[in-house]
């Protein structure tokens, strides 16, 4: 029997809800949308579109990799964040909701400031520092990060959103000295890994199966990328910059001793948009 796009959509949302998956209309309407190449914000016209059986077949492979683990944004190829569509694949975390809080620091400090230097460090799929330099058009991203897969994902995501002639990705290691003439930053953001060493064979099978792990372990108490931005990046603020990290759940009064221990000021602990402590922020003294 011949099916339409929306057959196919409520037959994935029944598989999915079946399967107790958070959002199963959100997870059948974007395989959908991808297994038939459509639009998923035009759902009205679904019921009219018919389909061949090949189509039909690859929507439910989709839905098989997905219930088996297999995260959605992996196999969709992209992910929104921050109102934003960002390419994506196994050689970067996927962009999450946690993050976008970070990102409005940020863009709220950027905007104070004319032509702002913004220095993104463990860029991955250069999220942050691509929806910084989409929302304020007069700013400047170096994006970092130790993976050309994520490096390529970051330049693609730039060209994609318009913003490649004010971001550079730049090949570094985080936890070593900083390459030279990187110049200097009014803003300094990171997302590093964070996960500790007991917390990695913790963690979901949908992420450690997955997702990279050098991008995941932060060390045994997943604070070393911490430790080496505050010791090593630091001197790349200007006197008055701003650094702000996202941390574990359970780690942004270590992140900020260390930051303390390193010469920042004004140090202080927010909550992402879950209402979780997860961001500190300091600024760097002149003095420092």
């Amino acid at each position: 029997m011949t099916k339409t796009i929306n057959d196919v959509y409520m037959q994935l949302y029944h598989r999915f809800k079946e399967a107790d998956d958070p959002q199963p209309s959100l997870s059948a309407r974007e395989l959908t949308a991808c297994a038939c190449r459509v639009d998923k914000d035009r759902t009205a016209e679904w019921g009219h579109i018919y389909l061949d059986d090949a189509t039909v077949d690859y929507a439910h492979l989709l839905c098989d990799r997905c219930l088996d683990g297999e995260p959605l944004a992996y196999i969709l190829g992209e992910w929104d964040f921050y109102g934003l569509t960002f390419r994506v694949d196994r050689s970067v975390l996927i962009p999450r909701a946690d993050t976008e809080r970070l990102c409005e620091l940020v863009i709220e400090r950027a905007r104070q400031k004319v032509s702002p230097r913004i220095l993104d460090l463990c860029c991955g799929s250069g999220c942050i520092g691509i929806a910084a330099a989409h929302t304020v058009g007069d700013a400047r991203v170096a994006a970092i990060d130790n993976s050309e897969g994520a490096l390529r994902i970051t330049r693609e995501n730039a060209r994609r959103l318009g913003v490649q002639n004010r971001l550079v990705a730049v090949y570094a290691n985080v936890l070593e000295a900083p390459p030279n003439s990187m110049g200097q930053f009014d803003i300094m953001v990171s997302n590093p890994p964070y996960v500790t060493r007991t917390e990695m064979h913790e963690l979901d099978r949908s992420v450690y199966s997955y997702e990279p792990h050098e991008a995941l372990y932060g060390g045994a108490d997943g604070l070393d990328f911490y430790r080496a931005i505050c010791q090593r990046w630091s001197g790349l603020l200007v006197p008055g910059g701003v650094l702000l990290f996202e941390c574990g759940w359970q780690q942004a009064t270590q992140v900020a001793a260390i930051m303390d221990e390193h010469g920042f000021s004004g140090i202080g602990i927010t909550e992402d948009l879950a209402g979780v402590p997860r961001i500190v922020f300091g600024y760097w003294s002149s003095a420092s």
